[in-house]
């Protein structure tokens, strides 16, 4: 039999979410995070959301091909038919297992902290996050930096422009912060007029590029010379085998495709479905038409500048650099096509920004105020934006707008978090395996372990080849921890308690002859006859004692690592007494001092332990233990600071034991 629904009375205000005062405050706090909330109204058919992961994905196009040539130059077409092969057989097979896992939007970084609970999975999910920041903010920036190499390599643009690299992609990236700081919406509505545009303009020069291929047969000769030259088919599959890695940032646009499944339109029956199914399916579609239109697209980008463009021009600083189907455009197809071409591309470069800057103010609070790591601030757009903002900046400067030398960061970004999803998936299903016996899961359980080697081993020689994405990657892994470690420091003196429920009738009706100076509540770590009895006598000794006496305990969950939690309160009476049972708490002490303001008591009694300070401290702070009645009393002191009322305080007494 289902239990009934808890009664849940209402809530304190809350310091966190407290209203400014200035002009200033108040239009930085105008409106809430940019993810986390979905109605079904806003849902549209997957191949209309499919555009949302095509700008992320497709965008890649602007500057893969290049990248491609100069790390694999000949061999580039051979180093891609393996990205492809790992990319349908590896990297699609695997968010097609998440978007089973996690059709709410959140992705592989949510199953690993439901999979690793405790402070385990909290770091697991805060050095993830140092990752995806790497992955969003090179997104941003390095878009920015294409869109400005085709700015500045235009030839009607170039003598205005061509020294203007690094403040064209400041300017750029400053235009995106500002699009957010006003209000971004019907982001499905501009991705599909950015992105079909786009993939007709690139099938275009796909298809004039093949035509002179075919006009001129040497250049398929020519790239057979230069095959011959680095060795036997082994030697050339080995050769690829090492750059593969070189090109995962053609992976990208994965994580994206499962974020976006909150906008997918599902079955009707999908509401009250434990799996939506409809919208599952739907993102399957999504995920597997963006692989393999992509995977069309890479091929034939790879083979066409590979036998069309000459080494010294896709070098670094040659006029292919960065923006080799561009410049098959200008040279085929005229500089007024180019330039049309280079619009299209400079809008799609910025809308991978965009949907980078979208992913951010989405992820950031969906896990970092749950988890009490970062300011209240961080819940609202427009602070979070300028800080991007500022990071952009910094990053941009660092790597001078240079494209080729952005690309391993990025690829460090996009490799760790297909890694994640590969662990998730593949202890996903070894433990649904092992619930249920199926063959089938155990052979499926044992061929994603694979897929995470091969991603794993392409993820650390990225990191070997080029450390400067690792580097990003722990300068972020670091600030979060320090940032967040601080956070929850300052404000692990909240009232950090989210709901608070009555557990059954008898607790409603007697909770109202508990509150408002009607009783002396008494926190006790045993809440048994005998322990109730001596506390009771012991106050009674000290103190004159008016009203009857709440005995108070506190049950802390297992998993004490989030920093809100719901309460369950249980009261009976005992005599003229009453005992108070509560269940869900995070921190002894915040739950007494939250349910001391709702109570209101007469008198407050509060035990010492007398233990080592710092050793309670940390007690404190990990694992919501430490020296409470010290730490409640603080709360409280906090708590009426900030409110600034007038009410009667109960009396507080700190009792060593």
């Amino acid at each position: 039999m289902q239990s009934p629904p808890l009664k849940t009375i209402p809530l304190l205000p809350v310091e966190a979410n407290s209203q400014p005062t200035d002009p200033l405050g108040k239009w930085l706090k105008k409106g809430g995070p940019q993810g986390g909330h979905h109605h079904e109204g806003e849902t549209k058919p997957w191949y209309a959301v499919f555009w949302l992961t095509g700008v992320d994905y497709f965008s890649t196009l602007g500057y893969q091909p290049g990248i491609a040539l100069l790390a694999a130059g000949a061999i580039s077409p051979l180093a891609t038919l393996l990205l492809i092969l790992v990319t349908l057989g590896g990297a699609l097979p695997v968010y097609m297992q998440v978007a089973r896992r996690s059709f709410i939007g959140q992705g592989s970084i949510a199953m690993l902290e439901k999979l690793i609970p405790g402070w385990g999975g909290k770091l697991f999910v805060l050095a993830l996050l140092g990752f995806a920041s790497t992955d969003f903010i090179i997104t941003m920036t390095l878009s920015a930096s294409d869109a400005a190499e085709h700015v500045v390599h235009n030839p009607f643009l170039e003598p205005y422009f061509a020294a203007f690299p690094i403040p064209i992609t400041l300017f750029l990236l400053t235009v995106l912060a500002v699009v957010f700081l006003l209000g971004f919406s019907e982001a499905v509505g501009v991705a599909v007029i950015v992105g079909v545009p786009y993939i007709l303009l690139n099938i275009v020069v796909l298809v004039r590029s093949f035509s002179e291929i075919a006009q001129h047969p040497e250049a398929f000769a020519n790239w057979q010379t230069a095959l011959a030259l680095k060795g036997d088919w082994t030697a050339l599959l080995i050769f690829a085998g090492l750059t593969f890695p070189k090109l995962a940032l053609g992976l990208s646009g994965f994580e994206t495709g499962v974020s976006v499944m909150p906008q997918v339109k599902g079955d009707p029956e999908d509401i009250t479905a434990a799996v939506p199914e409809g919208r599952v399916r739907g993102t399957r579609s999504l995920l597997i038409s963006a692989a393999v239109l992509m995977s069309g697209l890479l091929m034939t980008s790879s083979f066409v500048t590979t036998l069309l463009i000459p080494a010294s021009d896709y070098a670094e600083g040659g006029a292919a650099s960065g923006r080799a189907l561009s410049y098959l455009g200008h040279r085929l197809l005229g500089d007024v096509f180019g330039s049309v071409y280079d619009l299209s591309t400079i809008a799609i470069l910025w809308f991978a920004g965009a949907s980078a800057m979208a992913g951010m103010l989405n992820l950031i609070p969906r896990y970092l105020p749950r988890f009490g790591m970062v300011p209240a601030w961080v819940n609202y757009n427009r602070p979070l934006v300028l800080v991007l903002l500022a990071i952009n900046f910094l990053v941009t400067m660092i790597f001078k707008a240079d494209v080729e030398a952005q690309g391993g960061a990025y690829a460090t970004g996009v490799l760790a978090l297909i890694v994640s999803a590969s662990v998730a998936v593949s202890l996903a299903l070894g433990r649904e395996a092992r619930e249920t016996g199926s063959g089938k899961l155990r052979l499926l359980n044992r061929y994603f372990w694979v897929v995470t080697a091969v991603f794993t081993y392409t993820f650390l020689e990225n990191i070997r080849e080029r450390p400067d994405g690792i580097i990003i990657a722990t300068i972020f892994i670091a600030a979060i921890l320090i940032i967040g470690g601080v956070s929850r420091w300052q404000r692990s003196t909240e009232l950090r308690v989210e709901q608070v429920a009555l557990a059954d009738d008898p607790t409603i009706e007697i909770w109202p002859e508990l509150r408002q100076r009607r009783v002396c509540l008494v926190p006790l770590i045993s809440n048994d006859p005998v322990s109730r009895a001596r506390k009771r006598e012991q106050i009674c000794k000290y103190y004159n004692v008016k009203g009857p006496f709440a005995f108070m305990h506190v049950t802390l969950r297992d998993d004490r690592s989030d920093f809100l939690s719901g309460l369950r309160v249980q009261v009976r009476r005992n005599g003229e007494d009453y005992t108070v049972e509560v269940e869900g708490a995070v921190a002894l002490a915040n739950a007494i001092a939250y349910l001391s303001e709702l109570i209101d008591p007469i008198s407050l009694f509060l035990g010492l332990t007398r233990k080592n300070m710092a050793s309670q401290s940390w007690q404190y702070i990990l694992f919501g233990e430490g020296e409470t009645g010290i730490m409640v009393y603080q709360i409280l002191v906090r708590y009426w600071e900030w409110t600034d009322e007038d009410d009667i305080r109960p009396r507080i007494f700190l009792m060593s034991d």
